[in-house]
């Protein structure tokens, strides 16, 4: 009899109807010592008397033991249930008891079960129908573990609910990669290309699956925060028609400024809410966008969001701001430029010419910003300190964008948009030294021209701005285009005449129209088209080089014609050993210089 199946004993001598194929007429005492309970040391045996309760035709032995499947959790064949199928009057059993156990609870010592259990999966086909749901297997699916907070511990815990057995954790071990140490900023250098590292070379591999769409959170950036940077300046800027001594003449009222402002505060909270939400879960993706060398600039864009909020208070929700609010925007900024202006004088991979990008404003429009907050609220020593510090790196950042040194490269046209954060320094440090000296003076005239000029060498470049792809690249036009409307109207309040006047209006309506379009073109590209946030390759990069004999798949895979020396040169050595393959692709590198 096969160990798989169930041991049934049973004696058949008379029945009406024929006998199933799958019960076999093997006594239990005729195999000795099989499927029965003995004591150590005795062998009982049992009469064969018949059952009067049973038909005439159907007759059974005394003892009869079926082993019970296995637990699903794993159970040993400690926990198999037997059961014995016994005759009322049978010697050594009372009323279907051993008369062994008769007054006493305990199960006797002693006993040996000879019968196997069946093995998992067998009742009710259940291991075949698991494995072909595909539901189960998206439950099972831990591709995406390694970027979760809790690697996939929910998800073990509802597992164990459904009375599933969990694989070990050895094997969960294996599969996931180390969470505990960050990325250095080699790797970021080594498999990413473009000027903000947001391509995967063609040698590289991502620890993310790459056919498929990945969850919502891990396709959304931290320069989503742009978007609320363009509302809420646009709040200020509506403020200062309103306020403005040289724009009197359009008599615009409060209520716009009211208005926007609500719709900013909703939108920092909903965007803000989603990102919190992706540290809570996946925060091994933020503190690879924190590590990034470009993508680290725009964890200062929630900040200056803040201080823009603050800057744009409508005047019928608060006339005036507690002094100690500006001391809490201002610490997570410094915090910041200790690490990032740090770095950039200290050198290494993360020095200032390695990583110039013009997305490195937005670490020095802050300091503006929070001089502009604070000189409005009365401060000065506070307000001169952070105008300071943003001056003398600003200086250095223009220097070292404006003559593009050879380590760094051409932006595509993707990013062109950027280019007007050029304007958004200077723009900003026009107004807060403003408020600083309490006059529009020629520090504050310097600074502004300097914005204005930048501002219209970006605008004549029509071709400059066409033919790309929408992206959140082009909220960048935003706040910087408001910043310079603003500046503007401040400027004409000092020197009010026509041309200052008509200037102002026509930055206005530029900035205003910009924003609207860029809103409704987010909003289209969000809900409707779905395209807005792709797979963030810059994030699911490997820890470690991907091994050469892979390399081949990868330049097959991206198809570029100035790579077919290589493959040649990998099929030729194809047979032989791996270091044969590598000489093989360093000859063709070498081959194609």
């Amino acid at each position: 009899m096969d160990h798989g199946e169930n041991p049934v004993s049973i004696e058949l001598q008379e029945y009406a109807e024929p006998v199933p194929q799958l019960l076999k007429l093997i006594s239990s005492n005729e195999v000795a010592g099989f499927d029965s309970i003995m004591q150590e040391g005795e062998t009982p045996v049992f009469p064969n008397p018949t059952n009067s309760s049973q038909p005439n035709g159907h007759q059974r032995k005394i003892s009869i033991s079926i082993s019970m499947p296995s637990s699903p959790t794993g159970a040993t064949s400690a926990g198999t249930k037997n059961v014995l199928f016994v005759q009322d009057n049978a010697k050594g059993f009372k009323n279907g008891v051993p008369e062994s156990c008769v007054g006493s609870k305990a199960k006797p010592k002693g006993v040996k079960f000879l019968s196997q259990p069946m093995p998992k999966g067998s009742v009710f086909g259940e291991g075949a129908n698991m494995n072909q749901n595909p539901n189960v297997k998206k439950f099972k699916d831990k591709r995406f573990d390694s970027f979760k907070t809790w690697s996939g511990k929910l998800e073990r815990q509802l597992t164990n609910l459904r009375g599933r057995q969990q694989e070990s954790e050895s094997e969960d071990d294996s599969v996931r990669p180390s969470e505990n140490e960050a990325l250095p900023v080699d790797r970021y250098f080594d498999a990413l290309e473009g000027p903000e590292l947001e391509t995967l070379r063609a040698s590289e591999e991502i620890v993310l699956p790459d056919d498929k769409t990945w969850p919502f959170l891990l396709r959304y950036p931290i320069s989503s925060f742009g978007i609320c940077l363009g509302v809420s300046s646009q709040a200020i800027m509506w403020k200062t028609l309103a306020t403005a001594t040289s724009t009197n003449f359009l008599h615009i009222s409060l209520t716009v400024n009211l208005i926007l402002w609500w719709i900013s505060v909703a939108l920092v909270g909903i965007v803000a809410s989603i990102y919190l939400t992706k540290v809570v879960l996946y925060f091994e993706a933020v503190r690879r966008e924190y590590y990034h060398p470009i993508r680290v600039n725009f964890f200062f864009a929630p900040w200056i969001s803040l201080l823009f909020l603050a800057i744009g208070v409508p005047p019928s929700v608060a006339s005036s701001l507690p002094v100690a609010l500006w001391y809490v925007l201002m610490t997570p900024f410094l915090c910041l430029e200790l690490k990032i202006y740090g770095q950039w004088m200290s050198g290494g991979q993360r020095r200032l010419s390695k990583v110039a990008n013009p997305s490195n404003h937005l670490s020095v429009v802050g300091n503006f910003v929070g001089a502009l907050l604070g000189a409005s609220m009365g401060l000065k020593e506070g307000p001169i300190f952070f105008f300071a510090v943003g001056l003398a790196h600003y200086t250095v950042l223009f220097v070292t964008l404006y003559q593009r040194l050879p380590t760094n490269e051409t932006l595509p046209k993707e990013l062109h948009p950027v280019f007007f954060l050029f304007v958004a320094a200077p723009s900003v440090a026009s107004m807060a030294w403003a408020n600083i000296q309490g006059s529009f003076d020629y520090g504050s005239r310097i600074a502004y021209f300097i914005a204005l000029f930048l501002y219209f060498s970006l605008a004549v470049r029509i071709n400059f701005f066409r033919g790309f792809k929408f992206s959140l690249a082009w909220w960048a036009y935003t706040f910087p285009m408001t910043g310079a409307a603003i500046a503007t109207m401040r400027y004409s309040s000092a020197v009010t005449n026509v041309v200052t006047q008509t200037l102002s209006v026509i930055l206005s309506v530029v900035a205003t129209l910009t924003v609207t379009a860029l809103l409704v073109t987010t909003i289209l590209h969000a809900f409707v088209q779905r395209d807005l946030f792709p797979n963030d390759i810059a994030i699911a990069i490997s820890d470690r080089k991907p091994k050469s004999h892979r390399r081949w798949f990868n330049l097959i895979r991206h198809g570029s014609s100035e790579h077919n020396a290589d493959i040649d040169t990998f099929l030729k050595f194809a047979n032989g050993d791996t270091k044969d393959i590598e000489a093989g692709l360093k000859i063709s590198s070498a081959e194609a210089k």
